[in-house]
């Protein structure tokens, strides 16, 4: 379990560069982010391509789309990969019963598995990876068919912290992601206390950043890692 604060680059530099681009992910590698956070979706021809809405500017679907027809600044689940590097990866599959790309069966999250799967027998380490999502279903299905991968539920907010954080532990995941607003020295004492992680989404309010690292918040996932790797440095 990782004990010191991480910076988590959401959707790469994404203040610097455009969100979830391969631009946007080596950004925050050069800037020397521990990690970065990318949203997963699928298209129409099978491929798993990063972007955070279901739907392209021009108002097409992106699963009704071939990958072919797709901007070319949509890198796949691979290319997003190869561009974070050595920093470890919070790989978000959307998956929202209210969005048109729902997916009930997690279909689109066995073939990110796959991908993973794939990656870690060519590299090693699983814990390089943490899948997320809204849909707990989702998380739990994930980590029902790989028990070694980190799996975070992501919520806006938790009503009773200690009682979530017997259940995600009885479940086998690893950590919680609640919206930053929400988060409280009680909230992440009671996740600890089963070794489970607390990753808020998403800060950028320096004075946020330095209260939640001294109430010990394992992750800060942020659009300026720049500057959260700055507050770090100066808490340390």
């Amino acid at each position: 379990m990782r004990t010191a604060t991480q910076i988590m680059a959401h959707r790469g530099a994404s203040r610097a560069a455009p969100a979830n681009t391969v631009e946007a992910f080596a950004l925050a590698r050069r800037l020397g982010s521990h990690a970065v956070e990318l949203d997963v979706r699928q298209c129409a021809t099978g491929e798993l391509v990063v972007h955070h809405d279901p739907t392209l500017a021009d108002g097409r679907i992106i699963a009704h789309v071939p990958k072919a027809r797709l901007p070319e600044t949509i890198p796949t689940l691979d290319e997003a990969l190869d561009a974070c590097g050595d920093m470890w990866v919070n790989v978000e599959v959307k998956n929202h019963r209210t969005e048109p790309d729902y997916d009930g069966n997690d279909d689109r999250t066995m073939a990110v598995l796959r991908v993973l799967r794939r990656r870690v027998d060519e590299h090693g380490d699983p814990s390089r990876y943490l899948l997320s999502c809204f849909r707990r279903r989702t998380v739990d299905r994930a980590v029902a068919e790989w028990p070694e991968l980190p799996t975070a539920w992501l919520t806006l907010g938790v009503d009773d912290a200690e009682a979530l954080a017997n259940d995600l532990s009885s479940h086998g995941h690893a950590a919680v992601h609640p919206e930053v607003s929400r988060v409280t020295r009680e909230l992440i004492d009671a996740f600890h206390a089963k070794s489970l992680r607390v990753n808020t989404w998403t800060c950028d309010d320096p004075v946020r950043m330095r209260e939640l690292i001294a109430w010990g918040i394992d992750g800060i996932c942020t659009n300026v890692p720049d500057v959260a790797l700055a507050v770090l440095r100066e808490t340390s």
